[in-house]
């Protein structure tokens, strides 16, 4: 029996309770698109008391609770299926807060990724966590799912750049962790648990975001690689001599559909099966140079075969869309994702082993690699073939998952590197988990949210 929606409406203010199908249709999935949202109500508080108000509210009349932020996830972490109250942070998306003298900035979690990047420009600063889903992705989401992006290999996690949060447990709770102290030796860190907790453990509600300075001379590489191995080779030759901001990786087959999809110029003169692209900070000649001798020791090993570099931001830019516009461009082939990763000393070895897995058991599906290489982060996309039906294609992909994860599992590799668990890789979280991890990560669970009405059936 669903409770009576008059006393939570009396939590919020006035229009901040949704419960027609548009709201309940358009809040209650992510971008994933593989499950009927059917949740009860839309909840769009605008203050962290508010959260904690419909968080008792829910512990009291029994009803799960999904946390939803931009809803651009890929994972099924956000999906209200089930008769669950969505609440969703739109409307807490303010920045709060900034100090010019620590670099930190503190807003609510509904803010935007492009429009935290665009006030640290302002302020003539950085803030490098970048991705796709810039445009509507919100910090609390980011910060709930850890997520990465383009730049980790040289500015690391949302983790990294997380300082402090208030946070409601699923208890109704409301906690203060770490208020962006640079040290706290004063024993577990809390904030922690809830980065990349998926809103298991309660609703991130405000965060103290730190920035950096702005890199001054973005240079790129784009470069052909002549066989998976040689890959490994030039991470090695750059790393020694420059410190990279990115380290991308893609196929000619993912090369094939950008062109033709935008009417690109091929970027460099030799086909090559596979290709990467690579951004430094040119800060200096002597980088520069640095950059151009390891090119030349690439050409005369054989680790690459043909090569090109920017001279120019929007060179830069340009050279940067063979890379960004990839997934846009097979999105219409609803292609089935696995968002994988192993260290990237191990990723020529995997990609190897996933290829043949995947020539023999999709031999008539398109195949499109590409990811953040530099970090170990590879996305396989299976495109649906025209002529086939999606449900029955997804099912075939679906089959193949266990040996692909078995050999993620012998690398000590990962079934979710950036997108989270959520519904789709729950049931093969025991790939990457170990049965007594699982049983602590279930323990600390059910401390924060006893009655288990955070984001049910999500990771766990």
């Amino acid at each position: 029996m669903q409770p009576s929606l008059d006393s939570l409406s009396n939590i919020l203010d006035t229009d901040s309770l949704l419960t027609d199908l548009s709201s309940l249709e358009h809040y209650g999935k992510d971008w994933t698109n593989q499950y009927t949202p059917k949740p009860l109500a839309i909840a769009l508080p605008k203050t962290t008391e508010q959260v904690a108000s419909i968080v008792k509210w829910a512990n009291e009349h029994n009803v799960s609770l999904v946390p939803s932020g931009g809803r651009t996830g890929l994972s099924g972490g956000a999906v209200a299926s089930n008769g669950e109250v969505v609440i969703a942070l739109d409307k807490m998306n303010k920045i709060l807060s900034f100090v010019d003298s620590t670099q930190q900035v503190h807003c609510q979690a509904g803010v935007i990724t492009e429009q935290l990047q665009q006030f640290a420009t302002d302020n003539d600063l950085y803030y490098p966590v970048n991705f796709a889903s810039s445009g509507s992705s919100q910090i609390g989401g980011n910060i709930a799912t850890n997520a990465g992006g383009i730049k980790v290999i040289r500015y690391g996690l949302t983790r990294d750049w997380v300082m402090g949060l208030k946070v409601v447990t699923g208890k109704g709770d409301i906690l203060e962790l770490n208020s962006g102290l640079i040290k706290n030796a004063t024993g577990y860190d809390l904030r922690h648990l809830f980065i990349g907790s998926e809103g298991t453990l309660g609703i991130i509600t405000e965060a103290t975001i730190k920035l950096t300075r702005q890199p001054t001379s973005l240079t790129v590489l784009l470069l052909s690689i002549p066989e998976l191995s040689k890959v490994e080779d030039l991470l090695q030759l750059f790393q020694k001599e420059v410190d990279l901001t990115a380290f991308e990786f893609f196929s000619e087959e993912a090369l094939n559909k950008v062109m033709s999809h935008h009417n690109l110029p091929r970027p460099v003169e030799t086909e090559s099966p596979y290709y990467c692209l690579l951004e430094f900070d040119a800060t200096s000649d002597d980088i520069l140079n640095k950059a151009l001798e390891c090119f030349e020791t690439g050409l005369e090993q054989e680790i690459i075969v043909d090569g090109v570099m920017s001279q120019s931001q929007q060179q830069a830019d340009e050279l940067w869309k063979y890379r960004e516009y990839i997934s846009e461009t097979i999105s219409g082939r609803k292609p089935y994702k696995n968002d994988i990763s192993v260290t990237p000393d191990k990723v020529s070895d995997f990609l190897n082993r996933v290829n043949q897995i995947v020539k023999k058991e999709y031999p008539s599906f398109e195949v499109i690699w590409f990811g953040h290489i530099g970090d170990g982060n590879l996305h396989l996309n299976i495109l649906t073939p025209e002529d086939m039906d999606h449900l029955e294609f997804t099912k075939a992909c679906e089959q193949v998952n266990p040996l692909i994860f078995e050999e993620l599992k012998k690398l000590g590799g990962s079934i979710s590197a950036e997108h989270g668990v959520g519904l789709l890789k729950k049931p093969y979280l025991n790939f990457s988990r170990s049965e007594l991890e699982i049983e602590y990560m279930k323990g600390i669970k059910a401390a924060f949210d006893p009655n288990n009405i955070m984001n049910p059936g999500k990771l766990l």
